[in-house]
């Protein structure tokens, strides 16, 4: 492997053997001796510290040297933002960004290409699983020789924290990236998945789900130009292999990035995002070159798009500041098949030797290529109406904070208030996960009752405007039933449990009796539940505590009331 760089400036990985991938330790001193180096190019520094107490560094390279953000967003200057490590057993963006900021800093030419934008980067996400090295987490990828792991201090994968923010690093991140309000951001992974031809794939943010014109200029403009120019650059590309069934003959659909990913908090704050997926089983230097080169492909897209992206990021946010229908939830579209034109391997099937099964192989001396299907589009599963505001009660600390790392607008009520008219609702039922999923026992169902009530508000509590740029990420957090809600996440499970929930059955006798005696509805509800459940009525403690549970006397007004009212 030859370089024309000096051996001072070379990268872990130019050094290397092409299988080896730099470490966290030797990452960040090289940075620091670039920034040293080129004070007027590169600006380093700390933006926090990992769950294991090790520092969280970001870099950001000027072609003016204008590095304060004042500056630059007086100026209006773009900002391009470049995501590695988020995974480190996919390392390939980390040694790629390496190379390309000192690039920037080594090259005059290069890095006037930049124009008015900035490169912002953070050159390892998950610091904590980058140190953590070994060579046997990614079963079934092809190297590099030693590599970190994907889980985090806490055992989080981190492209799943973007919402819940479990990790300091969410945290972090959460107000770095609303902070610098970068135009386009590249965060950088590796694949699982069948065998194909292609070393590098993409997943960008969905753009039925980014939506309006940005969503439109993403389909019909920057996508058909990256695939060209990746093509013309040696790299061919194609959308990530998300397959329908076993193998890629049968068909591809769009990955549905939930604002719990990278690319779907991205849409959040109307940014364009893209994960660049390169094939686990490719050589390592391919991968670390197609990396490269998507990245530089995207970032020269933007620069040249600078102006048209920046002004769609504009529309986008008015638009969401007067919008009076908000989707919730999305889901693949297969009423709308699409094209592609894809090259892959013969999938063979042979009797296994470990069990009673045919196992799958691809075999790479039959090459096929041919049109497959491809459902590129998502549609609108859920909308709600959108209220005026949400009424965020002052208890809920943990959401009031996420809500301002994001930017949202929040009024603090300065007395108290009574809303005469709150959109509130109740929960009939939710479906858990059996086993944690991320830290939490998430809720994939949920099922609400509406109504319509009078709010008292007590001075402190926060109200949350949607005549807002930050309306969208207020509503997909807010509404319960949005893909990843807080509600989801367990940010309120506590509503869930009843306080007062156990009786004496023998005290509590004749008390049921008063409530049936005094409330027809339950009394007809008590009715209808014993004509289904014949079965329980021999045992007290079932028939008194339906009675308890249900009746007006003894109700617990914030049980399974979801506490953020919607102000219509």
């Amino acid at each position: 492997m030859t370089h024309p760089t000096s051996l001072a400036h070379r990268t872990p990985f130019e050094c290397g053997n092409g299988n080896q991938t730099t470490t966290w330790a030797a990452c960040i001193a090289f940075y620091e001796r670039l920034a040293a180096q080129f004070p007027g190019v590169l600006r380093w520094w700390q933006i926090g510290t990992s769950d294991t107490g090790l520092p969280l560094h970001a870099g950001l390279v000027s072609a003016d040297g204008v590095f304060d953000l004042g500056s630059l967003r007086a100026q209006g200057r773009p900002v391009f933002f470049n995501n590695n490590g988020i995974h480190p057993g996919e390392p390939e963006g980390i040694d790629a960004c390496m190379a390309l900021v000192r690039d920037f800093c080594l090259q005059p030419g290069r890095l006037a290409a930049l124009g008015d934008t900035v490169f912002l980067f953070i050159p390892v996400y998950n610091v904590d699983g980058c140190v953590n090295r070994q060579s046997t987490s990614r079963a079934n990828q092809l190297g590099p020789e030693s590599f970190g792991f994907r889980g985090n201090g806490r055992h989080l994968d981190l492209n799943r924290d973007f919402i819940k923010c479990d990790s300091l690093a969410a945290q972090v991140f959460n107000r770095f990236f609303t902070e610098w309000d970068p135009a386009v951001m590249v965060d950088t992974h590796t694949s699982n998945g069948a065998d194909y031809a292609c070393t590098m794939t993409l997943i960008p943010t969905q753009p039925d789900k980014l939506g309006g014109g940005l969503g439109d200029f993403l389909r019909e403009h920057m996508l058909p130009a990256i695939y060209g120019d990746m093509q013309q650059r040696g790299w061919p590309t194609c959308p990530y292999v998300n397959l329908l069934a076993e193998t890629p003959d049968d068909g591809i659909e769009d990955f549905l990035d939930l604002p719990r990913f990278s690319t779907g908090y991205a849409a959040l704050h109307h940014t364009i995002g893209f994960m660049p997926e390169t094939h686990m089983l490719k050589p390592f230097a391919d991968r670390v070159a197609a990396m490269r080169t998507l990245v530089e492909v995207v970032l020269d897209f933007s620069v040249a798009h600078a102006g048209r992206i920046q002004q769609l990021r504009r529309d986008a946010r008015a638009d969401a500041a007067r919008r009076t229908q908000w989707p919730l939830r999305w889901r693949n579209d297969h009423a709308r098949p699409a094209s592609l034109r894809f090259q892959g391997f013969a999938a063979v099937r042979t009797p296994s030797r470990l069990g009673n099964y045919q196992r799958l192989a691809y075999d790479r001396s039959q090459p096929w290529e041919k049109d497959i299907v491809h459902f590129d589009r998502c549609v609108e599963e859920q909308v709600v109406t959108a209220p005026t505001a949400y009424l965020v009660p002052q208890a809920w600390r943990e959401v009031i904070e996420r809500l301002a790392w994001n930017g949202v607008a929040l009024q603090r009520l300065q007395a108290d208030q009574v809303f005469d008219a709150a959109r509130v609702y109740r929960v009939v039922e939710v479906g858990t996960r059996p086993t944690a999923y991320e830290g939490h026992m998430f809720h994939d169902r949920v099922v609400l009752s509406t109504h319509t009530e009078a709010l008292q508000a007590r001075a402190g509590d926060v109200l949350v405007r949607l005549d807002q740029p930050g309306a969208r990420y207020a509503v997909e957090t807010l509404e319960p039933e949005a893909h990843d809600s807080f509600f989801r996440w367990g940010f309120f499970n506590s509503v869930l449990e009843r306080k007062q929930a156990s009786i004496s059955a023998y005290a509590f006798e004749d008390t049921a009796l008063e409530m049936l005696a005094e409330e027809p509805a339950l009394r007809q509800a008590f009715d209808a539940w014993k004509a289904a459940h014949p079965e329980l009525l021999s045992d007290p403690q079932a028939v008194l505590g339906f009675v308890f549970a249900h009746g007006r006397r003894h109700a617990e007004p914030e049980w399974r009331r979801y506490p953020v009212a919607a102000l219509v």
